[in-house]
């Protein structure tokens, strides 16, 4: 498989990553009709940017993507770690939304007991930033 393949399968499997991401924080808020806290909206606006720009990358094959949507990728991974510890660890305070209407540390979702709205983000992220990791950009 050539350099080139191998990228653009990465960053197709990405980008699928983001839209499901995406597609799900929808859901949740639209027909759910969850209130996403303020850590909620910082990742969403981390990861909804990358449905859009992996996509057009997909289509062009343009592994320079890694560049844009690496760092994003991590930064919204940092914030749903933040969002999961104030959800899970006893003690560990809201910081960033305290006095906001919906505070962070309130889970709407919690599947096998730790499986939270963050954690889902946060394992996007990651799969996200893992994929685009391994995309390699090809020298002219």
């Amino acid at each position: 498989m050539s350099t080139r393949d191998r990228n653009l399968l990465l960053i197709a499997f990405a980008w699928l990553v983001a839209i499901v991401a995406t597609s799900g924080s929808l859901y949740f808020s639209q027909i759910r009709h969850f209130t996403p806290c303020e850590l909620c909206w910082y990742q969403r606006i981390f990861m909804y940017p990358l449905s859009l720009i992996l996509g057009i990358a997909t289509f062009y094959g343009d592994a320079r993507i890694r560049r844009y949507a690496l760092p994003m990728a991590l930064v919204g991974g940092s914030i749903s770690t933040l969002h999961y510890a104030e959800q899970k660890i006893p003690g560990f305070e809201p910081t960033a939304c305290a006095a906001t209407p919906i505070p962070c540390n309130i889970e709407f979702v919690n599947y096998f007991g730790f499986v939270t709205i963050a954690l889902m983000a946060w394992t996007a992220f990651v799969l996200i930033s893992i994929a685009l990791w391994y995309v390699k950009e090809e020298r002219p």
